[in-house]
Order: structure tokens, then C-alpha cells, then sequence
């Protein structure tokens, strides 16, 4: 049985099995924690920061729509193609130094990004920041899989879902002040002292941990495969998002990326020390709760896109405004996270992820049915309502995943949970970015016709069809007061449209992502030279 490094009782000096001294403090579960949530908030931190300084960035650096796209594209697509190789480098070169080196590249390259003045240097620099984070996540999970017992487990990854919240949560507000306050670059700049906070803590306080019983050379040709196929399924997302699941890049792609995964799938059943051994979905929960990540993704991650659009193009909110009324959404997953920690800790994940699950279903149909001038006081019951689902499946799917592997494979399993995560996030902005967009080409002549905009007129507005389905109303210069209000009521009402049809197909996904939570149970593998708490 491979063995997992140890260290002496958490919180006291002693020495390590080899005679080493241990420092005070050094493998304690709760300070690894703080040191890992520090790492993991800068990361949360991103996914909406950026998203508010994305108009600025626009604007200063002179970027069309499309290179704007691959301001997040980049991030994205590294992200995605590199996070379970990046699990395997952290189980077998070491989580500690795996995860150190991940905050420090995510601090430089964020650095680097506020220094870049230049697009094309901004994404490159973004892709670094991609694979710094792609070291970073799945070895956090990695880390506290090795460092906690299975009876505190599930404590420590509400926390960690926690901390995921409050970034978020806080992301979008604190954004939008420095954007309008400061500048964009002071968006990313906001990584530095974070990052040096968790590089000093975890170097003091995180025991080093890895796979003793991988040796032999590293499975490069899965490497190769499994980044090959990831990348061409994300690519033909993306590009699907911009141009319809129907073009020939898109189907390419797909098809590219089948054809790579079984070449994949047949290397790791040959391979003496495969990257991603399939014998771990041979746990049904594993598989189940995998599934159950990306459809969960696919939801919600797909609504807020949505939702954000929304409250800022039709209601015409700033960022700081939107950010404030998603609150209900965002600090309500701060709550639901150590809560759904605690309810896999009692009853196993299934109950959590079946609950989290029903309430994404009945927050995207209760969404469906909310109009143009919808008040506030009908929006935020189901932001509540989508908080704490989201809490509620990322925590106990993340447990159900990593409680399932064996420690030795935590980092594999960390991998495969975020890339799970990514792929659902893309695929649930794509597919239903592409349903919305088709519902708003489908009604969008007859929308502003009913609305008293002229037959010739309206069928000239279909060419802004893009920017109708961001929720913008493109009243040219200089039209007059009657028609601008009229070409925004017919746009606005296709959006609407589009809108609803979407929330529609998340909340259908949800409903069968039930059925997939019955099938999850509660992890039973050891944890092996976890110090007691």
C-alpha cells in the first residue's frame, strides 16, 4: 500500500518519524486550512473581478467584442486543459510544493496583467495565470484530503466552499469600486498581498504530502491526450457559444475531441502509471457525483452569466449596483457552504446534492417567469434560493469526489473535481447562450413590430441581433424619444424571451441532475497519516 508522509501531533513541536524537529503550528489541520483558503480566495476572486473590469479594459486598450472574449477564453481554456495533469504533478511531486507554486504564479501573472498595456500581453498572461491555478485548486483539495480525517472532512470542505463564497460574493462589489475609484489594473494587483499572505502561512504551517508509491515515468502521452481532447471540447464550446453548435468549427472540434478521449482512454488502460487511473470511476458515487458537478455548473453558472446581464443591460444597474443586489445570492453560499458540510458530515452527500439540485430546479423556473420590469422584491427570493443550492452541491459533490478516491489520488481527484466545475461552466453559458440567441432571432422581428417599430426598420435591427441578446437595446444616434423607447421595449422583450427559454432548459438539467444524486454515496476511503485534531 503506498504511504503518505506524516508529521508529528498537529499544533506542538516534537519531531517527524525521520528525527527532523517540527516547528509549533506545522501540520496543524485548522491553520493548513486558513494557508489553503487564503490560496483558494484569490482564485475566487477572479471569476468576477474580472468579469466587472472587462468593460474598462475594453475601453483602454481598444478591444473589440471578440478579443475581449479571450480576456476570460484564455483562463478558461488553460484551466480546463491542464487541471487533472496538474493534480497528478501535486500527487506525485509533492501537494505543499504544488500548491506554493500555483499562489506564487497566480500573484506574478496577476501582477503582470495590471503592467501588461496591451491586449495580446494581458492574455498571455492571463494563460499563465490559467495553469498557476490549475497547480492551485485541485492540490487545496489535495492538502486537506491528507490532512483531515474523514470525520472532520466534510467540516473543512464547507470552509473551503465558504471561502470560495465570500470571495465571490465580495468580488463584484470591491471590483467595481476600484475599477470606478481606481483603475482595472488595480483589479489584479489585488492578488499580490493575498498571495503573500498564504505563500508565508502555508510555508510555516502545511505538511508536505505525496503518492510514495509513484514512481517510473510520468504518463506523458495521457498528458498530451487528455490536454488535447479537453482543449478541443472547450474550444467547440467557446466557439459554439459564438457561432451555433451547428457550424463546422464547432462540430470539427467535437469531433476531435471524441476521437482524442478514447485514444486517451485506451493509453491509460495500458499505462504502467496512468494520469487518471479509470479504476476510480469504478466507484459509482465518484462517477455520479462528477456528473452531478458539471450539471450543477451548467445551471447556475450559466444563469448568473445570464442574471448579471440582466440587472445591468435592461435594468441598467453599474457593476457596484449589480453586485450589491446579487448579494442575496453570493453571502447566502457563504452560508450554505459549512452547512452543507455538515449535513454530508450527518446524512452523506446524497441528501445535500438531491436538495441542491431541486432548488436550482425551482429557482430557474421560478427565474423563467420574472419580465422586463420585474421588481426587485420578485428577484431576490430566488437568488437566495440559488445560493444555497450552489453551496449545497459544490460542497457535498466535492466530498463525494474526493471522499471517494483514495488519498494517494487526491490530487487526481481535486483535478477532476474543478475540471468537472470548468467544463460545466462552459458548456452551461454555451449551450444556453445559444438557446437564448436563437429564441431572440425567432421573435425579435415581430417583438419590435408589436413594440411600433416600422417593418423596414425592424428587420435592419436584426444585423444588432448580438448585442439584443446581451440584453442591449441598440437605439442608433439621434432617433427620436417614441422610436428609441420602442426599439428598446421590442429588444428588451426578445431578451426576455431568449431569457426564459434558457432558464427553462437549466431548470429541466436540474431536474434530471435528482435522479443522478440518488445514485451518490458517502466516501469510505481510509485516510492515511492524517495527525488526529
Amino acid at each position: 500500500m503506498s504511504q503518505i508522509s506524516t508529521a508529528a501531533r498537529p499544533g506542538k513541536a516534537g519531531a517527524e518519524p525521520g528525527g527532523r524537529p517540527v516547528r509549533s503550528g506545522h501540520g496543524h489541520p485548522w491553520l493548513t486550512l486558513v494557508a489553503v483558503a487564503l490560496g483558494v480566495m484569490m482564485v475566487g476572486l477572479d471569476a468576477t473581478v474580472v468579469a466587472i473590469a472587462n468593460p474598462s479594459i475594453a475601453r483602454d486598450l481598444g478591444a473589440d467584442l471578440s478579443g475581449l472574449q479571450w480576456v476570460t477564453n484564455a483562463y478558461l481554456l488553460t484551466i480546463a486543459v491542464t487541471l487533472i495533469p496538474a493534480g497528478k504533478i501535486a500527487d506525485r511531486f509533492g501537494r505543499r510544493r504544488t500548491f506554493l507554486a500555483g499562489v506564487v504564479g497566480f500573484a506574478i501573472a496577476s501582477v503582470a496583467i495590471g503592467l501588461s498595456g496591451g491586449l495580446g500581453l494581458v492574455i498571455f498572461w492571463r494563460v499563465v495565470q490559467g495553469f498557476a491555478g490549475a497547480l492551485l485548486q485541485p492540490a487545496s483539495l489535495a492538502i486537506l484530503r491528507n490532512t483531515f480525517p474523514p470525520e472532520r472532512l466534510n467540516t473543512a470542505i464547507g470552509v473551503w466552499g465558504a471561502t470560495v463564497g465570500v470571495s465571490i460574493a465580495g468580488g463584484p462589489i470591491v471590483a467595481g469600486l476600484l475599477v470606478e475609484n481606481v483603475s482595472w489594473e488595480s483589479v489584479f494587483y489585488l492578488n499580490a498581498p493575498l498571495g503573500l499572505v498564504a505563500l508565508l502561512v502555508g510555508l510555516w504551517v502545511i505538511r508536505e504530502s505525496r503518492d510514495e508509491g509513484a514512481t517510473g515515468s510520468f504518463d506523458l502521452p495521457g498528458v498530451a491526450l487528455l490536454s488535447g481532447a479537453l482543449f478541443a471540447l472547450v474550444w467547440g464550446l467557446i466557439r459554439a457559444g459564438e457561432d451555433g453548435f451547428g457550424q463546422a468549427v464547432p462540430l470539427v472540434s467535437f469531433g476531435v475531441a471524441a476521437v482524442l478521449m478514447t485514444l486517451f482512454v485506451l493509453n491509460e488502460r495500458r499505462a504502467a502509471h496512468p494520469l487518471l487511473p479509470l479504476g476510480l470511476f469504478r466507484s459509482v458515487s465518484l462517477s455520479a457525483a462528477t456528473g452531478l458537478i458539471m450539471l450543477g455548473f451548467f445551471a447556475m453558472f450559466g444563469t448568473i452569466f445570464f442574471i448579471t446581464l440582466y440587472l445591468q443591460q435592461v435594468h441598467g444597474m453599474s457593476p457596484v449596483d449589480a453586485g450589491v443586489r446579487l448579494l442575496p445570492m453570493t453571502a447566502v453560499f457563504i452560508v450554505a457552504s459549512p452547512l452543507a458540510g455538515a449535513l454530508t458530515g450527518r446524512l452523506g452527500p446524497r441528501v445535500p446534492l438531491a436538495l441542491g439540485m431541486a432548488f436550482t430546479a425551482t429557482a430557474m423556473f421560478g427565474l423563467s417567469r420574472i419580465g422586463v420590469d420585474a421588481p426587485y422584491v420578485q428577484l431576490w427570493p430566488w437568488f437566495v434560493l440559488v445560493g444555497i443550492a450552489f453551496g449545497f452541491v459544490m460542497v457535498a459533490g466535492t466530498e463525494a469526489i474526493v471522499g471517494n478516491a483514495p488519498p494517494r489520488l487526491a490530487g487526481v481527484a481535486g483535478g477532476l473535481q474543478q475540471t468537472a466545475a470548468q467544463v460545466g461552466g462552459v458548456l452551461g453559458t454555451s449551450v444556453l447562450g445559444t438557446i437564448l440567441s436563437t429564441r431572440v432571432g425567432d421573435v425579435l422581428y415581430g417583438r419590435l413590430t408589436d413594440a411600433g417599430v416600422p417593418g423596414p426598420a425592424a428587420e435592419r435591427l436584426r444585423s444588432a441581433e448580438g448585442l439584443i441578446s446581451q440584453g442591449v437595446a441598440p437605439v442608433p444616434p439621434g432617433t427620436p424619444a417614441p422610436a428609441a423607447e420602442a426599439i428598446t421595449t421590442g429588444s428588451h422583450l426578445a431578451f426576455m424571451d431568449g431569457f426564459q427559454s434558457s432558464l427553462m432548459v437549466a431548470g429541466v438539467v436540474a431536474v434530471v441532475a435528482i435522479l443522478a444524486a440518488l445514485l451518490v454515496r458517502r466516501g469510505s476511503s481510509p485516510v492515511e497519516g492524517t495527525a488526529a485534531i
